[in-house]
C-alpha cells in the first residue's frame, strides 16, 4: 500500500491538545526526577509546548491545570499563549490534592467539603471565560479503600447531586469532560470506575456532558477501540487523554507499548469521521515524562498520533467491507495490517516541508539548541511539577 498526499488529506485540520503538566518536573510514587530548564511557571510551559507545535504543526492547544496553572492576571497567560501561536484548551480540575478530601470530594458525606469541591469547579468556569475555553475536565479521584466503608449507593447520589450543581454554572457553549478510572488512588470501589458509569452520570446532566476516555484507564485485556465505538455511536466521546502502558495508567509517550491498538483505535475514529474538527472530538494528551526530556518526549507524543491516524486513513475500506460481507475472516484482518505495515513517515515529513515546517521535528529540536538554553535561563524559581 502506498500513502499518498491524496488519501491523507483527512489530517488537514487535525490537532492534538498537549498538557501543561506535561512539560513540568514528575514521577513515580517513589521518586519525582527533576530535569533542568523545567518550567517555573505557566508561562514557560506555554513558550515549551508552542515549541512543540511551531515544530509538529500538530499541537495548537494547551490544557491548564486549576490550581497548578492559576495565575493572577489570566487575560495575560492568554495574551500569552496567542503570541506564541497556540491557545488555551480544556481546563482541568484538581480534586486530589486537598486535605478535606480525604474521604472524597463531589461524593463526600459532609456537605461543606462537596460545596468547597463544587466551588473549585466554578473558579474553573471563570477561568474558562476568560481564556475561551470550552472544556471542563474532570478526573474524580473519589472513591473508597474497604468494602462497608461508605454507602456505594448514597456516594453515585451525592456524586449526582453535585455535578448538576456545575453543570447548571456552564455557560451554552460550555461542556464537561468526564473521565473514569478503575482503580486507584482507590483500591475497593472507585466512584466512576468505568465508561459506562461516566456514561450514565453524563446523560442524565444534558447533550453537554461527555466522556473522557484515557487509554490508560482500564483493565489489562480490555478492547479499548470497543469502548471508543460504542460512546461515538452514543454521541458521547468528548475527548481522549492519550498515553500508553503496560500495566495500568502508566501515562507513557502515547503508542509506545502497543503501536497496533493506537491503530485499532484510530481505525473507529476514522470509521466515524472522529478525527474531523466538526465532531467535536478533542485529542488530548495525558503523559508524564518522568525519565525522558519533557519536549522530546511531547514531540514524539504528537508524532505517534499523526501515524496512527494516517495509517487508519489508508484502510481500504471497500476491500474491507467486501471481505466482511464474504465472511473472509484473514482477509479482512489482512486489509488492517496492510495499512498498519505501510510506512507513512516519508510522506508526512512530505506534508510538513509543503507547510514550512522541518521535515524531521525531532532532529530539528535538537539541532536548535533550545534545551541548552532553557537549562542555562532558567534558574532560580520553583520548578514545575507535581504540586
Amino acid at each position: 500500500m502506498v500513502a499518498t498526499a491524496e488519501v491523507l488529506r483527512g489530517l488537514d485540520g487535525f490537532g492534538i491538545e498537549v498538557p501543561s503538566w506535561a512539560y513540568g518536573n514528575s514521577g513515580t510514587r517513589f521518586k519525582v526526577f527533576a530535569s533542568p530548564g523545567v518550567p517555573r511557571d505557566p508561562f514557560e510551559k506555554i513558550a515549551d509546548a508552542a515549541l512543540v507545535h511551531a515544530l509538529t504543526g500538530l499541537a495548537p492547544r494547551v490544557s491548564l491545570h486549576i490550581p497548578w496553572d492559576r495565575v493572577a492576571d489570566t487575560d495575560r497567560l492568554a495574551s500569552h499563549a496567542a503570541e506564541h501561536g497556540v491557545r488555551l484548551g480544556a481546563i482541568n480540575s484538581n480534586l486530589f490534592q486537598d486535605d478535606d478530601y480525604r474521604l472524597g470530594s463531589l461524593t463526600n458525606v459532609d456537605p461543606r467539603i462537596r460545596a468547597k469541591a463544587i466551588a473549585h469547579h466554578l473558579e474553573c468556569v471563570e477561568i474558562m471565560r476568560v481564556t475561551g475555553s470550552t472544556d471542563l475536565k474532570i478526573w474524580l479521584p473519589d472513591g473508597t479503600n474497604y468494602a462497608g466503608q461508605d454507602s456505594l449507593a448514597d456516594r453515585q447520589e451525592r456524586l449526582a447531586e453535585s455535578l448538576r450543581a456545575i453543570y447548571a454554572a456552564l455557560d451554552p457553549g460550555h461542556r464537561i469532560l468526564l473521565e473514569y478510572k478503575f482503580f486507584e488512588p482507590y483500591f475497593y470501589a472507585m466512584d466512576i470506575p468505568d465508561w459506562g458509569t461516566a456514561l450514565a452520570h453524563c446523560q442524565a446532566l444534558g447533550d453537554r456532558a461527555t466522556v473522557v476516555l484515557d487509554t490508560g484507564h482500564h483493565a489489562p485485556g480490555t478492547n479499548i477501540e470497543f469502548i471508543v465505538m460504542q460512546l461515538l455511536r452514543a454521541g458521547r466521546l468528548g475527548a481522549f487523554d492519550l498515553n500508553s502502558r503496560n500495566y495500568a495508567d502508566d501515562d507513557l509517550i502515547v503508542g509506545a507499548a502497543d503501536p497496533f491498538q493506537l491503530f485499532r483505535i484510530m481505525v473507529e475514529i476514522v470509521a466515524a469521521d472522529a478525527h474531523l474538527p466538526a465532531s467535536g472530538v478533542n485529542f488530548m494528551l495525558d503523559q508524564c515524562h518522568n525519565i525522558e526530556d519533557k519536549i522530546p518526549g511531547q514531540l514524539r507524543s504528537v508524532l505517534n498520533v499523526e501515524q496512527a491516524l494516517a495509517k487508519a486513513l489508508l484502510v481500504d475500506d471497500a476491500a474491507l467491507a467486501a471481505a466482511q460481507a464474504a465472511g473472509d475472516v484473514l482477509g479482512a484482518h489482512d486489509v488492517l495490517l496492510d495499512a498498519f505495515h505501510t510506512d507513512v513517515r516519508p510522506v508526512l515529513a512530505d506534508r510538513r516541508e509543503a507547510a514550512g515546517l522541518p521535515r524531521d521535528p525531532m532532529a530539528a529540536y535538537r539541532a536548535s539548541g533550545y534545551g541548552a538554553a532553557i537549562a542555562a535561563e532558567r534558574v532560580g524559581g520553583t520548578q514545575a511539577g507535581w504540586s
